[in-house]
């Protein structure tokens, strides 16, 4: 089943590859939003407006979106769960919040059948990366510090054909597995991990659970101790179960696909706010705001790397840096370290703002 999904897609950009598991609604524990003033600050909602959430997540977000103007909000998220939390907003806010399950590839047939049509919205908001309820339920089997089925589809099982992490781990062969955990989780160890998981899988048996994936890695790097940019000690299989979560979620190429949709929904002089929680996502986000893209796929190598010839090619340069965006953050911005301590999970947390501006 694997190799038909690797066949379909480029390592370079992405790649798309469970079981059913309960869609039922959850109740969490409080949800503190990440960067919440900043993107308060840089989308600036007004009266009358319409912002597009479109990782609406546990909501945090898009409620103070709501409460700092008179405005309306589309409230996009793939996870059934989250849906629901959306549709419990919409009743608190009547007329204001429009709660849409999908993927944002999914979103321009959504946004048809809700009555948008392009350049009209007027800000936009992604908050990139696994969200803190999917990581506070073990069983869907984000978390390395809660035992459960290796899951990790952020759909929670609303498309038949996406396959689990754990399928995944039974399915792929060492040199797939090899690329997953070096391209996605940017993992030292990986060539090491893929062996050893190859070796379990016809040895003993195939890895069912996140604590079976946890105790594997640990044999990998048995005298290792890593640590976060806090210097709290983390878990050595961190980087592995991010890797896996990118590869089944196709998570790359959505975000590359959802940047290109902000380019057509927002308005000219429309906000564009984004949070990413490491460097793939960023670079994305990046190139696209910079231009560094070739018919509108984030550009895999810097321009300073490519023929000098093409270079020297007045229309291709003009290709290559004519961007939509202007940018308003002038650095990436970052946590305050006050919230870093309230919030250890805002920790890795990158934000970029950019204006429309044709």
């Amino acid at each position: 089943m694997i190799l038909r999904h690797i066949r379909r897609l480029n390592f370079a950009s992405s790649l798309n590859i469970c079981r059913q598991c309960s869609t039922e609604p959850v109740e969490y524990r409080d949800h503190t939003p990440v960067m919440l003033n900043e993107v308060i600050k840089h989308l600036n909602p007004q009266d009358n407006e319409v912002y597009i959430d479109m990782t609406f997540g546990a909501g945090g977000h898009t409620k103070k979106i709501l409460e700092s103007a008179d405005c309306r909000v589309i409230a996009l998220d793939r996870d059934p769960i989250a849906h629901e939390k959306a549709k419990q907003l919409a009743t608190q806010y009547p007329n204001r919040v429009t709660p849409l399950l999908g993927r944002f590839s999914e979103l321009p047939t959504l946004l048809k059948n809700a009555g948008y049509g392009q350049s009209s919205i007027d800000g936009i908001l992604f908050d990139f990366g696994c969200s803190s309820m999917q990581l506070d339920t073990g069983e869907r089997g984000f978390s390395v510090s809660k035992n459960g089925y290796l899951d990790m589809r952020m759909d929670a099982g609303r498309d038949p054909e996406q396959i689990t992490a754990r399928e995944v781990l039974a399915t792929a062969n060492e040199q797939e597995l090899y690329k997953i955990f070096k391209v996605y989780g940017e993992e030292k160890k990986a060539a090491k991990i893929a062996q050893t998981i190859i070796q379990a899988r016809y040895m003993i048996k195939n890895i069912d659970t996140t604590k079976e994936l946890v105790d594997v890695v640990n044999s990998c790097t048995p005298d290792e101790v890593r640590l976060d940019k806090l210097q709290r000690p983390q878990s050595n299989a961190t980087k592995v179960f991010q890797a896996l979560r990118i590869f089944v979620n196709n998570e790359l190429n959505e975000l590359n696909y959802g940047m290109v949709l902000a380019k057509y929904y927002l308005k000219l002089s429309g906000r564009l706010v984004t949070i990413c929680f490491h460097s793939l996502e960023d670079t994305i986000v990046k190139r696209h705001i910079a231009g560094n893209t070739i018919n509108e796929v984030a550009n895999p190598v810097p321009l300073k790397y490519l023929s000098p010839m093409l270079v020297q090619n007045q229309e291709t340069i003009k290709q290559f840096l004519d961007t939509p965006w202007q940018a308003i953050t002038k650095h990436v911005e970052i946590p305050s370290d006050d919230e870093v301590d309230r919030n250890p999970r805002s920790r890795s947390a990158r934000l970029r703002a950019a204006i429309k501006i044709k």
